[in-house]
């Protein structure tokens, strides 16, 4: 998919969103996940919270009563990361009763953390435990009267919440992968899909122009069905005004020819008289230009219609064998190499007439050879068509660049002793143009002209 293509566009921008979603929802999820930990373990963290809040508030207990019926083994384990620590504020000096897992350590406050109490009455956050690790803690401010004020403490190893986010993080991210890589690849499918009538509307525009086909047929979607419609009316409109503008180009000629044959009769009669060959002259210019504008006009509405396609091969060979049944008293061999493969975009006729003229012009001036090479020159870039490359030698005199630039002019002859009006070449540069292609002239191998015509393929 190139990068201009409409395919690519609609592309990207799903992958873009895509992309943009999953992220979001990636990091949404995450953070749901990661906050529900830390409730389940804030609520284990609680429930030892009120178990020692409890039993702080037991008056019968002797006040050096160690606190170790929690339930949890690990605070009897020696720095296990579960703590538990009850500290008695309103004494001088601060007594201090902690679980056996703290050690000879000491908790540190939340309170000098800065961390504020909540609507529930206690702190909760992360504080930096002994050995650097890492704890959850909540403590509460108690306050029994004249039993005393005390604030307890409770921790518990926070790498418990890291390692369950890390691991559904990484579970997260596995499954998003391969949802979005599933989502891509049904995205193009989506795209492909979604786009083929578009494809096979300039396949088919691509048969109309190379002459398999006349008009779009076949079932479109409702949304490409207006334009398969409004491009098969506009086929049909052109060639109406291309039948239109044959038939004015037909009813021009007759109008013209008939004023001009009786002006030339008339002076003919007079054919002594300087004013009467002036007027046949004049007559016989008139003619030749409205015979060259009548055969562009013929040949640009040939131009106008697509869809014609033809062989050149067998045009070429069928050229060939009439050129020396016509030239056979001057002993002219016509010799041609042309490819099977080779076709022209466009009319026989046309092809037929700028070739016929070519080698028409080289049997006139040639010694005994005239040659004829057909090539098919492959497409200069992606999506062009490929261009065919006629060249027409003869071993005649040959023409230097001013006469070569003289004889393309319309009705500009070298020789008047040769037959013809002049128009052939400047027939064959006007009908090459309005195809797309060129006429150009150089030196033949042979010594003698060489005409090289290039004409779009298919």
């Amino acid at each position: 998919m190139r990068q201009s293509s409409l395919a690519t566009r609609l592309f990207l921008s799903a992958t873009a969103w895509l992309v943009v979603i999953l992220a979001i929802t990636g990091i949404v999820l995450s953070s749901v996940y990661r906050n529900a930990t830390e409730r389940a373990f804030d609520r284990r963290l609680n429930l030892y919270l009120r178990t020692l809040i409890a039993e702080v508030a037991t008056p019968d207990d002797p006040p050096d009563r160690q606190f170790q019926s929690l339930g949890e083994p690990l605070f009897e384990l020696p720095l296990s990361g579960w703590y538990w620590q009850i500290t008695r504020t309103d004494a001088e000096k601060p007594e201090v009763r902690a679980s056996r897992s703290l050690w000879d350590k000491k908790l540190p406050k939340l309170e000098e953390q800065g961390i504020e109490l909540t609507a529930a009455g206690i702190r909760i956050g992360y504080v930096e435990g002994p050995e650097n690790q890492d704890l959850r803690m909540v403590e509460r401010p108690v306050d029994l009267g004249s039993d005393g004020k005390f604030l307890v403490s409770v921790a518990g190893d926070a790498s418990e919440i890291f390692d369950e986010t890390r691991s559904f993080d990484y579970y997260l991210g596995g499954t998003f992968t391969a949802l979005g890589i599933v989502l891509l690849l049904t995205t193009i499918f989506q795209v492909r899909y979604g786009l083929a009538p578009l494809k096979r509307i300039s396949e088919s525009i691509a048969d109309i122009r190379s002459g398999r086909a006349e008009r779009l047929e076949g079932e479109f979607p409702v949304e490409i069905a207006p334009l398969a419609r409004e491009t098969n009316a506009l086929i049909d409109a052109n060639r109406e005004i291309v039948e239109r503008a044959r038939t004015h180009v037909g009813n021009l000629a007759h109008a013209i020819k008939t004023p001009l044959s009786v002006i030339v009769n008339e002076a003919a009669t007079h054919a002594a008289d300087p004013f009467a060959a002036k007027v046949m002259e004049q007559a016989d210019v008139m003619r030749d230009q409205v015979a060259h504008h009548l055969e562009r006009a013929r040949i640009a509405a040939r131009v106008t219609i697509v869809s014609t396609v033809t062989e050149v091969a067998p045009a070429i060979e069928a050229l060939r064998r009439t050129m020396e049944k016509i030239y056979r008293d001057r002993g002219i061999a016509v010799e041609a190499a042309t490819d099977p493969a080779a076709r022209f975009r466009g009319e026989r006729q046309d092809l037929e007439e700028m070739v016929g003229n070519l080698v028409d012009n080289a049997c006139k001036w040639a010694a005994s050879r005239v040659s004829v090479e057909l090539t098919v020159e492959p497409p200069a870039q992606s999506g062009a068509s490929p261009m065919l490359r006629i060249v027409v030698d003869d071993d005649g005199r040959g023409l230097s660049a001013a006469e070569r630039a003289q004889v393309l002019r319309r009705g500009q002859r070298l020789d008047e002793s040769k037959p013809g009006s002049g128009l052939g070449l400047s027939i064959v540069t006007d009908l090459a143009a309005l195809y797309g292609g060129r006429l150009t002239l150089g030196d033949a191998p042979t010594g003698g002209l060489r005409a090289e015509l290039r004409l779009p393929g298919v």
